[in-house]
């Protein structure tokens, strides 16, 4: 499995909240954000991981290129309008195979996303495995229709009768999914919600594994909210 971590925002919120560290930076119970997801990916037995990063955060730079995990990094420095088109660079440096993506703020349990790998690394009936909650802490979330045995059959911004989970934001695909990343690029569609809805146009097969919580780090807020999920105090 292969690796991808989207780190090239530039966390405008926290700043303006008085968070001065860039967000790849910020810090969750005494580790960077970014360090950590190298370390979980690491642990899970990732082949290689590919990393953006925008072209102002020189600090984020330097932090990824030290990093050394044993395994091939591949890191992106390119200043990008969406997180699709961030996910489309990567794609460019990526080898083939199954992999798994996500943003730099996504925090959640190890233990969770150890399960949600194993459910992608043994299934060769389904294209891809997305991570869904039931938690909602987005203040846009995109819900996540499925049927009786979680195949995804729809993504919408608004809640219907039935559905129970929203995007975790973790997104694990086998090569079709950069397929139709291309075919979503060449059509000019943006933002990585379109893309989840091409997924589900071009008839690849979806399903959904759910994790009780995971958060996003948007506010400075967030940063004690994350810290204590992770330990357990939630």
């Amino acid at each position: 499995m292969h690796y991808a971590i989207i780190a090239a925002g530039e966390g405008s919120r926290l700043a303006q909240e008085g968070v001065e560290k860039p967000k790849p930076l910020v810090e969750i119970n005494g580790e960077p954000m970014l360090g950590r997801l190298v370390g979980i990916f690491t642990r899970c037995g990732a082949e290689s991981i590919s990393i953006i990063v925008n072209e102002q955060m020189r600090e984020v730079q330097e932090y990824a290129k030290s990093l050394n995990p044993g395994i091939p990094v591949n890191i992106v420095v390119k200043s990008t309008p969406s997180s699709m088109h961030s996910f489309y660079e990567l794609s460019r440096v990526m080898q083939p195979g199954k992999f798994c993506l996500t943003t730099v703020d996504t925090i959640f349990r190890e233990k969770d996303f150890k399960s949600f790998i194993n459910e992608m690394e043994k299934t060769f009936e389904y294209d891809g495995v997305m991570a869904v909650t039931p938690y909602i802490d987005d203040e846009k979330p995109l819900y996540v229709e499925t049927d009786e045995s979680l195949n995804i059959t729809a993504f919408s911004d608004s809640k219907n009768d039935g559905t129970k989970f929203i995007s975790g934001g973790i997104y694990a695909l086998n090569d079709k999914g950069i397929h139709t990343l291309e075919k979503c690029m060449a059509e000019g569609v943006s933002r990585m919600r379109n893309y989840q809805r091409a997924l589900i146009a071009d008839g690849l097969r979806l399903k959904a594994y759910p994790i009780e919580k995971i958060l996003d780090v948007d506010h400075a807020g967030d940063i004690a909210k994350a810290e204590a999920f992770l330990r357990g105090e939630d």
